[in-house]
């Protein structure tokens, strides 16, 4: 029996199990009815608080041009709905789910049920997209994808040219070929060839192509670190072995890509850069130049290689006459002008800078420059300039004295059967019919005679028919206009490659170069006007853009050769001169620049050069210097080191010192340069300095101070920059943000205040950021205000979402209500490029309009607002933009038209003539 009780009992046990723990179950959702759906509240909440707390970090990473991680985008785009179309649904039937039957008599338990059901099921479905939503990062750099290549300004499109273009672009077309290179003299065009070939290669045969410039002194180091700038790829590690496999990995990510090494001078190590070729990579190829076959083929196993040669006659005139204008066809001009396109010898660069130097020029100028062309050079070779660098270097070259007599031997032959052939050919050196070209161009005929005359003399240096490019740069360096214009072309060539206007701007004021000017400003426009003319004589050529200026190979080398023969001027760039140990000529040295101190093995302890007025040391290791090596120049200055981690303390005795220069230094202490009270310029940014000491209150004649990128700088304490009452321009963008309250009585402040700026009458150039636009000032300093990047708000944007420069920026970052100062508004009348994050900022539907009360922007050229969620216009029709070039519109939802009538709002966009380049909505 008690079996038979144990079957019964165990029978009725699982058949519980079954049907009535289910039952619990379902009656469960119906008790906790309201208990589900505060919870579902409660993690709906939080799931709306992690989802802004992530479109914050995706805003901000969008703002500094990074891209968005997929698995984010995917999550944002999940959670939206999830809120929108699922929580919300349970949300708005709840009232439902409480709605009473039998005449409210008695609660519809069918319908909480399944409501309560619905609710548990969605809270569930939350909670898992909060755990998904824990994400690390949420961004990664944008890839640059190798350089943009615009078109090449100067190239010709010559037959010659064309048909070793045409053959490169074979070679690159071939599967077996990975190396390719390009040979031919100083100034013959290599570069630029090589500029246009990736021009036309990217993004149709290559999807990347990266270009480094590698020079006599090969710095494995640099070329990788421009190579990994241009795509994208930033280095964390020191060691260049540890670069090179990041590179080589970054390399192999790309499916086509194009690696042009420029101005090799010897074999460089392409496992040591980290440039994965043939069976490693054969997506990627390698186009070289140099002036030596022999580097290429031997050196670099280059499979294919082209010779450059120079331009014939035709090409030659051709060029000449695009570079010299049209007076070189009149009647009276072109007999002399044809004749001094053969006296030019041909290489490019000389064709550029000559006929750039005599563009408009009447005719006696022409005369005057044939005359000065046809001089003996003096140089004797010094830092042999244009053809005489190429042509001896190449001779230097030969593998044997037998080989170098027989060429010398051809020259005294002279112009006998193939003899005279080749050397009409190397007359055509474009270098020489660019400079002379450029100079005679719209002259008047007396001018081409004297130019052809002066270029028929013989030159004294055994090279027969004319000193080619080295007399012609020499000759429009002569015909300079002033003695100012010919320095700053040299402080130019000091600087180098790809050099900054505002160095260039900043050297002429510390050396009180230019007379009556007064002002920075002035001194700004002046070298700007310098260099367009000197650009525009082929002196100098364009860079990266017009903040930039670039210099030929070629001329670099006829300039310093200039520099240090008549002005004075020693740069150490590859080889220590004999100078160097004449203790009588470097005391006469007037300017010293050491881009590769390393060639130094070690300074004196005291320069006494009392005639010195500029220092530049570029910063290594392992020249250090001495304590006391500046005690004894007094006289200085310029002082220009950069990212030393120490200053001598003999910086002391510089009382003259005008400009002093310690961009990236590693030092914290700088008080000791409160001692130097007659500097005008100092340049402290990207140094590590966390406070700004009291003593600079005492450089009451500062009149430049860049504190730009010092992210450690903390602390400037109260009165400091109020005490500078002479300073026009203040540099600190990326840097000092820990501004004082106006109205902070002043014994309790331990920072600066931007009310201190009132004080600073001649202030007119502005760069800051400012966390409250309520610090703003409401007068007085902005009035003066001529260029200006003020960022309110604590995210500024990226640099490179900057699509082109403005002289005056505003940045701002609303969050309340829009209720702006007359300090503000002043900005906007002014402002150039208006950039507008409306985030958090609610009840703004027409931005313009709301934000500037109706008032004209007739300067604004680059508009960019985003993240307005009530927006629906920008503008209305009476408020006129006649400048207005770029326009961005992001995340503007609500957005129905640019315009909105003044009377009524228009519901189409009729697009204004006077702007639209661009428009991203």
């Amino acid at each position: 029996m008690e079996f038979v009780i144990g079957i019964v009992s165990s029978i009725f046990t699982k058949a519980a199990e079954y049907t009535i723990s289910p039952i619990i179950n379902h009656v469960k959702y119906l008790s906790n009815h309201q208990q589900n759906v505060e919870t579902l509240k409660d993690k709906a909440e939080k799931l709306k608080d992690a989802r802004d707390r992530v479109q914050h970090s995706v805003d901000a990473a969008l703002r500094n041009g990074k891209e968005i991680e997929g698995d984010v985008d995917k999550w944002l785009s999940a959670v939206d709905r999830k809120i929108t179309e699922q929580v919300e649904k349970v949300m708005q039937d709840e009232e439902k789910a409480k709605k009473k039957c039998f005449i409210g008599l008695c609660p519809n338990f069918w319908t909480r049920y399944k409501h309560s059901l619905k609710a548990a099921a969605e809270a569930k479905a939350v909670a898992e997209l909060l755990e998904q939503g824990k994400f690390d990062e949420v961004s990664y750099p944008m890839p640059l994808q190798g350089i943009a290549v615009p078109p090449v300004k100067g190239y010709e499109d010559f037959e010659s040219r064309t048909l070793v273009l045409n053959g490169i672009m074979e070679a690159l077309n071939d599967d077996s070929v990975s190396v390719i290179g390009v040979h031919g003299m100083g100034g013959i065009g290599k570069t630029m060839l090589v500029k246009e070939i990736a021009r036309k290669v990217k993004g149709n045969l290559f999807d990347s192509v990266v270009i480094a410039t590698v020079t006599q002194t090969i710095d494995i180091e640099k070329i990788q670190n421009r190579i990994a700038e241009l795509l994208g790829l930033n280095f964390e590690e020191p060691s260049t072995d540890v670069k090179a496999l990041r590179l080589r990995e970054r390399l192999k990510k790309e499916k086509r890509v194009l690696v042009v090494l420029d101005d090799i001078w010897a074999k460089v190590d392409i496992e040591e850069v980290g440039i994965p070729l043939g069976d490693e990579h054969k997506g990627c190829k390698l186009l070289l130049t140099s002036r030596e076959l022999n580097v290429l083929s031997n050196g670099m196993d280059a499979q294919k290689c082209f010779a450059i040669g120079f331009l014939n006659e035709k090409e030659a005139w051709d060029l000449f006459k695009k570079k010299a204008g049209g007076c070189v066809e009149s009647c009276d001009s072109k007999p002399i002008a044809m004749e001094v396109a053969k006296k030019c010898a041909g290489l490019p660069i000389a064709i550029a800078t000559v006929a750039g130097a005599l563009r408009n020029k009447r005719l006696f100028e022409w005369k005057n420059a044939l005359r000065e062309l046809e001089r003996p050079s003096s140089s004797n070779f010094t830092g042999i300039a244009a053809a005489y660098s190429a042509i001896e270097w190449s001779f230097n070259y030969l593998e044997s004295e037998e080989v170098k007599l027989t060429f010398l031997l051809c020259c005294v032959i002279g112009h006998n059967g193939l003899v005279e052939k080749l050397m009409r050919y190397t007359v055509g050196l474009p270098i020489a019919i660019a400079t002379v070209a450029g100079a005679l161009r719209n002259k008047r005929l007396f001018e081409w005679k004297n130019a052809l005359r002066e270029l028929e003399r013989p030159s004294s240096s055994n090279f027969t028919g004319i000193a080619a490019a080295y007399s012609a740069i020499e000759w429009s360096f002569n015909y300079l206009e002033s003695e100012e214009v010919k320095l700053t072309f040299l402080l130019c060539c000091v600087i180098g490659h790809n050099g900054l206007v505002e160095k260039l701007m900043r050297y002429t004021v510390g050396l009180g170069l230019f007379g009556g000017v007064n002002t920075m400003e002035e001194a700004r426009n002046e070298v700007l006007t310098v260099v367009a003319n000197l650009k525009a004589s082929s002196l100098l050529l364009d860079s990266y853009d017009d903040e930039h200026f670039d210099i030929h190979d070629v001329v670099w080398d006829a300039a310093l050769a200039i520099a240090s023969r008549d002005y004075h001027m020693l740069v150490l760039r590859d080889h220590i001169p004999k100078e160097w140990s004449d203790k009588a000529k470097m005391n006469s040295l007037r300017v010293i620049s050491l881009p590769c101190p390393q060639i130094v093995a070690e300074l004196p302890k005291e320069m006494e050069y009392s005639g010195l007025s500029f220092f530049h040391m570029a910063h290594d290791d392992s020249v250090a210097i001495p304590p006391h090596f500046f005690r004894r120049i007094e006289s200085l200055k310029i002082l220009d080191l950069r990212s030393y981690s120490y200053l001598p303390e003999s910086i002391n005795h510089l009382l003259d010192l005008r400009m002093l220069c310690l961009r990236g230094c590693l030092v914290e202490d700088i008080t000791i340069i409160g001692e130097l009270k007659n500097l005008e310029i100092l340049d402290l940014a990207f140094s590590r300095i966390k406070e700004l000491p009291k003593e600079i209150a005492q450089l009451t004649r500062l009149r430049l101070l860049d504190l730009s990128g010092c992210r450690k700088l903390k602390i400037i304490p109260p009165n400091v920059l109020s005490s500078l009452s002479k300073l026009e321009e203040l540099y600190m963008e990326g840097s000092f943000a820990e501004w004082e309250n106006e109205g902070v009585v002043d014994n309790k402040r331990r920072n600066a205040s931007l009310d201190e700026l009132n004080n600073l009458s001649r202030l007119t150039t502005l760069y800051v950021r400012i966390s409250d636009i309520q610090m703003i000032p409401k007068h007085r300093f902005i009035e003066t205000l001529n260029r200006y990047r003020i960022i309110v708000g604590n995210h500024p944007r990226s640099k490179w979402l900057r699509r082109h420069e403005c002289s005056r920026t505003l940045e701002l970052q609303l969050y309340t209500n829009i209720c702006l100062d007359n300090g503000v508004k002043m900005l906007l009348g002014k402002a150039e490029d208006l950039y507008l994050d409306l985030e958090g900022l609610e009840g703004i539907k027409n931005v313009l309009a709301e934000l500037n009360k109706g008032n004209d922007f007739p300067h604004l050229q680059s508009l960019h607002v985003q993240n307005g969620m009530q927006v629906q216009y920008i503008t209305m029709n009476k408020i006129e933009f006649s400048e207005l070039r770029f326009i961005k519109l992001e995340r503007l939802p609500q957005l129905i038209s640019f315009c909105c009538q003044e009377e009524r709002c228009s519901t189409s966009f009729e697009p204004l003539p006077l702007f639209i380049y661009q428009v991203f909505v």
